[in-house]
């Protein structure tokens, strides 16, 4: 399968590439070229053990990007992974607002049937009063039918986030519609 993942900090570039370990074809996307750069030469740009090495072994499945549309249009499914901080008692979904409205209007003019998973840490209830409308707006077409959507929060230990993502205790997901679910537990 082919996935975009939006963000490429902690949850999104362990997520990316454990999923490249597990013969999928990911795309990385990051604002930061600098961090791009790093991950296309297979460095990771924070220390988590065994990443590099993962990095590394998956070059040829694993690519990074500052072009969010193009990797988009090129994939089947988009991960959502970008950083929710918390100031002043509540989190910041400024940057998971800006990514959903960034894949709609990647979907706007693509033809294809396009799932995305939001991963990013959220609370309860932001995927469908939040992102289904963001995406709904930008991308002109109607979830369910236009593209998929789904929910996975990621359950990463710093220091065992490899170990975690490769042998998880527990998978948690949400979907929308069947292809979504499809699509997750192909993941």
């Amino acid at each position: 399968m082919r996935v975009s993942i939006i963000g490429s900090g902690y949850v999104g570039l362990v997520t990316g590439a454990g999923l490249a370990e597990k013969g999928h074809h990911v795309t990385c996307v990051d604002l930061d070229p600098a961090k791009v750069g790093q991950i296309a030469r297979g460095v990771a740009p924070f220390y988590e053990p065994g990443l590099e090495d993962l990095l590394r072994r998956n070059r040829s499945r694993l690519e990074a990007t500052t072009d969010l549309p193009r990797a988009v249009r090129e994939s089947d499914v988009s991960l959502i992974a970008v950083g929710t901080p918390f100031a002043n008692g509540q989190i910041d979904l400024g940057a998971v607002r800006t990514a959903a409205r960034q894949i709609g209007a990647a979907l706007r003019d693509s033809p294809a049937y396009h799932v995305v998973v939001l991963k990013s840490t959220v609370v309860p209830g932001t995927t469908e009063q939040v992102v289904l409308p963001l995406l709904q707006e930008a991308s002109g077409r109607k979830a369910g039918a236009g593209f998929g959507l789904a929910t996975n929060p990621e359950f990463l230990t710093e220091g065992e986030a490899v170990r975690d993502f490769l042998c998880p205790d527990r998978l948690i997901f949400g979907a929308l519609d069947e292809p979504s679910l499809a699509a997750l537990e192909h993941l």
